[in-house]
């Protein structure tokens, strides 16, 4: 290599950083994204007239002049006149970027029927320099399961087609600390660029609650009515916000109001709720497939307590995404904003899943723990209501310690979740759930999350139920722990406890057990291993959980079960 304006000459290792000193004084700031936009999305896409229709983005909510928040990042889509260029073929343009996190996130897609992408490379305000490789799945072919939203029909000089073309949101990681300046874009002119933004590393916020969608699922209709929802706690801090996220979804949806309380029992609160705003409004619409944040509420937030979240649907809602598996009672109303009642009376229905709320951070505290994982760790079979998932117990040890942080403990769990397949294909209303595989979610569900320090993998029985082999559900655990630390982050991998005895695990679905623990146990991808085999066990049965562990069914561990999981991490790994 040679050098050039760009400084020293730079090498990409894997995912990862490497930064070197510029040689000279740094050029002045380029240009914006906008002023290089060469190509109209609504009306010729890819070349042959082919484009997304611009009355079918104005109705899931994607027009230019909004910035819908994906992944955690709030995606500016410059306003622009009908027909008119709205994003930029990648062809080493360097465009301005600013901001301090942890990742650069891209609207983007790609033509020509497959993949696009390349190298590209960040400047600092230090006069550092870092490099990543950026690929984008194909507009018409490319995955549902990684979209961020899809519309209904690709406008073709013919007349519409009932296609579904995608857009997604693809980030890549950043120099933490490091002020951005400069973005320059691969070289690959089929790579459609429609957006870009520094996503904040949510310094002084820790995540206290999670739940990851599992899938877009039909309701109601719900006309005019209120959610309150039960969310349990795991570390407390004088600030609040949430997150709603309307993933999966093929159309906005608006939140009429929102208020959080403390819980005293039922669907009561202890106090009067408190209303949340956002943006200074009292409403909002989630656009398909973006997130809403509220606005920072100061608000005593108690560690290992429940909290009530109510917000009204004023319109009529048909499908929402949602956490199937909520092991845990929330409520609805009847007609009317109910977000302000304490009193429960209101709330004369209960559901059993958790829609669209996907997150409650806490102001201060050490930054967060995320587990990866199905159904255990999503806490089946678990006592409703009581909070007894080995995640709640996990939260609670370290509540009660001071040798390590009282991190925040996030449950990324969906039941029925697999690490080779997808169990949901990412679109439409879910005929099962179960989610999009975990590589597939691991960018919303893990490293988009609040201050994550830490991430643990607690996941595959179902793949290897589902006939997987060891070495197939071992390749995608190696990706999501290489992903995961180029971003920083600290990767402890769980062995699998024994399932025999339950449907479908066979002799040689032990056997694959076997071998994938094996190569948990000694595989260099993490930086630690929990040995949940060991812990659930039956030492006179290996193959079969210990009975005072067994919920009965044989897979999902009792109460006693995910208290033992619990106890058996080794805090200091975290």
């Amino acid at each position: 290599m040679r050098r050039g304006a760009w400084g020293v000459a730079l090498a990409l290792v894997g995912s990862g950083l490497f930064l070197a000193p510029a040689r000279a004084a740094a050029p002045p700031l380029p240009p914006a994204l906008e002023a290089w936009y060469d190509n109209a999305s609504t009306v010729d896409l890819d070349g042959a007239g082919n484009h997304l229709p611009a009355s079918d983005l104005a109705a899931a909510g994607w027009t230019p002049g909004r910035a819908p928040t994906v992944q955690g990042a709030r995606l500016a889509w410059p306003p622009r006149p009908p027909g008119s260029p709205d994003n930029v073929r990648a062809a080493a343009q360097t465009v301005r970027a600013g901001g301090h996190g942890d990742a650069l996130a891209f609207l983007v897609t790609s033509t020509g029927g497959r993949a696009a992408g390349g190298p590209g490379s960040v400047r600092y305000a230090d006069g550092t320099r870092s490099l990543f490789r950026l690929t984008a799945p194909d507009w018409r072919t490319g995955p549902l399961a990684t979209k961020a939203f899809a519309l209904p029909r690709v406008g073709t000089p013919g007349g519409p087609l009932a296609e579904r073309p995608r857009l997604y949101v693809v980030t890549v990681p950043l120099a933490r600390g490091r002020e951005v300046v400069a973005v320059r874009l691969p070289f690959a002119p089929r790579l459609h660029v429609f957006a870009l933004a520094v996503r904040s590393a949510a310094e002084g916020w820790t995540g206290t609650w999670a739940a990851s969608p599992s899938a877009l699922a039909a309701v109601g209709p719900w006309t005019d009515r209120t959610l309150r929802l039960v969310v349990h706690t795991s570390a407390g801090g004088p600030w609040l916000r949430l997150r709603f996220d309307n993933a999966f979804a093929s159309a906005p949806v608006r939140i009429g109001a929102a208020t959080v309380a403390v819980r005293s029992a039922g669907a009561a609160a202890r106090s009067a709720p408190v209303p949340l705003s956002f943006g200074g409004a009292r409403d909002v619409e989630v656009p398909a497939g973006a997130q809403a944040v509220s606005d920072p509420l100061p608000f005593a937030v108690p560690a290992d307590t429940d909290l009530l979240v109510s917000f009204h649907l004023p319109g009529t809602v048909t499908s929402v995404p949602w956490h199937g598996l909520a092991v845990q009672r929330s409520y609805l109303s009847g007609p009317g904003d109910h977000t302000a009642d304490a009193d429960g009376t209101p709330y004369p229905a209960t559901i059993g899943s958790w829609p669209l709320l996907t997150g409650v951070d806490v102001g201060g505290g050490p930054g967060a723990v995320v587990l990866l994982g199905d159904s255990i760790t999503d806490g089946d079979r678990s006592t409703v209501g009581a909070n007894r998932r080995w995640p709640d117990a996990l939260a609670a040890r370290l509540g009660r310690q001071d040798a390590v942080p009282r991190y925040g403990v996030l449950n990324a769990g969906i039941a029925s979740n697999r690490v080779a397949a997808d169990r949901y294909p990412g679109d439409g209303l879910a005929l099962v759930g179960g989610g999009v595989a975990a590589p597939h979610r691991l960018d919303r569900d893990v490293l988009a999350q609040t201050s994550v320090r830490t991430l643990v993998v607690f996941e595959g029985i179902n793949d290897l139920r589902d006939a997987a082999t060891a070495a197939r559900v071992a390749a995608g655990l190696r990706e999501i722990a290489g992903r995961a630390r180029a971003r920083g982050l600290r990767v402890l991998g769980a062995t699998l406890p024994p399932c025999g005895g339950s449907a479908r695990c066979t002799a040689a679905v032990e056997a694959e057990r076997a071998a994938l623990n094996r190569w948990i146990r000694t595989t260099g991808a993490f930086h630690g291993v929990l040995d949940f085999d060991r812990a659930l066990r039956d030492p006179a049965a290996p193959t079969r959980m210990l009975a005072a562990y067994d919920s009965g069914d044989h897979l999902h561990p009792g109460d006693a079960g995910y208290a033992a999981l619990a106890q058996a991490v080794d805090l200091r790994l975290l």
